[in-house]
């Protein structure tokens, strides 16, 4: 059993990016370790050039999300955790799988659609064939599964039908060259909107630094945060479907669920008929006792540069080692004839 997710390096990392994201990979490593299973968590920086981009900020959010991910609890001893970068066979992987993808596979998807949006004469090849990149991300290793939210159902639906095609032509049945992965649904991610606009998602864009919860925050940011975050006037319902046409109350009654790992008719029922002048102290004080640790341990790493690029020069030594093997008996099945 082994596990390959990806993240795209981007910098001010936020409370959404841990509700949404990180914390599932952490609760992953923890169940899949302890079964014998294997995780591969890479920094998608390949992926990352596909769009206009600043090469310093590039490198300096790759350190920043390694920073991030071992404070948030991604243990390098537990979990494969790397850059594409520095395993060159991604990029090999994906132009040899070039000739096995489809045009009309690829002009289907519709990340592309929205990313390149009416200029896609002027977007990238790089963005074009993105997705055949990432399904070289998780062939290469021949993970059995991958975590996909409904943004990337399509995705791995085509890395698995290039993985089959490619076996159907080039491999036999009793010994295909790649595994098809399957997906895992992960738990219902809380959707974290920002502090200042209860219908917009959480967001480092924002230019208001009001508007979201930053990993790095101190405690005193954290209780400032809350408790300068937009709400009403009414009090607290006693039950979830008072919180219609309430977005700034359903917001922070779902940061506390999500933090306390309850319901949200579990923390309607303590804070039921009360205001948020009794809710938002509570909320300041659950996330900061979550997060704070977070925050010291981000700070401590982020200022070793050395440690970061050995966590990742570590990671990358046995995601070569685990791919080599994917990749020679790609080159192999392709008749492709090397020294």
């Amino acid at each position: 059993m082994r596990i390959v997710s990806g993240i795209q390096p981007t910098g001010n990392l936020h409370l959404g990016n841990y509700l949404g994201a990180i914390r599932n990979w952490v609760r992953m490593q923890d169940e899949w370790s302890a079964q014998g299973g294997e995780c591969l968590y890479f920094l998608a920086d390949l992926h990352a050039i596909s769009m206009p981009h600043v090469p310093a900020e590039l490198a300096a959010n790759t350190r920043e999300m390694v920073a991030a991910l071992v404070s948030c609890g991604i243990d390098p001893d537990r979990s494969i955790l790397f850059n594409q970068a520095q395993v060159p066979q991604h990029a090999e992987l994906q132009w040899l799988l070039n000739g096995t993808a489809r045009m009309g596979w690829l002009n289907r998807m519709t990340q592309w659609k929205d990313k390149a949006g009416k200029n896609r004469e002027g977007a990238s090849v790089a963005l074009y064939t993105y997705p055949v990149l990432q399904a070289a991300d998780v062939l290469l290793y021949q993970a059995t599964h991958v975590p996909v939210g409904e943004d990337q159902k399509q995705h791995l639906e085509l890395a698995r039908d290039i993985a089959q095609k490619f076996n159907n032509d080039f491999a036999s049945e009793e010994k295909p060259v790649f595994t098809l992965p399957d997906p895992i649904i992960p738990p219902e991610a809380a959707r974290i909107m920002s502090l200042r606009d209860g219908t917009a998602k959480m967001s480092k864009s924002d230019p208001s630094d009001m508007s979201r919860i930053n990993l790095t925050d101190d405690a005193d940011a954290i209780m400032a945060k809350v408790k300068k975050a937009k709400t009403d006037p009414e009090p607290l319902p006693s039950e979830k479907a008072g919180l219609e046409g309430r977005p700034e109350a359903a917001n922070l009654v779902g940061i506390y669920a999500a933090m306390a790992g309850t319901s949200a008719e579990a923390v309607l029922a303590d804070f039921g008929g009360k205001g948020f002048g009794a809710f938002k102290p509570a909320l300041g004080e659950l996330l900061v006792e979550r997060l704070a640790p977070m925050a010291a341990r981000y700070r401590e790493l982020r200022a070793d540069g050395e440690a970061l690029d050995a966590i990742l020069a570590k990671g990358a030594l046995k995601a070569r080692a685990l791919a080599v093997p994917t990749l020679n008996a790609t080159y192999a099945a392709l008749g492709l004839v090397r020294g």
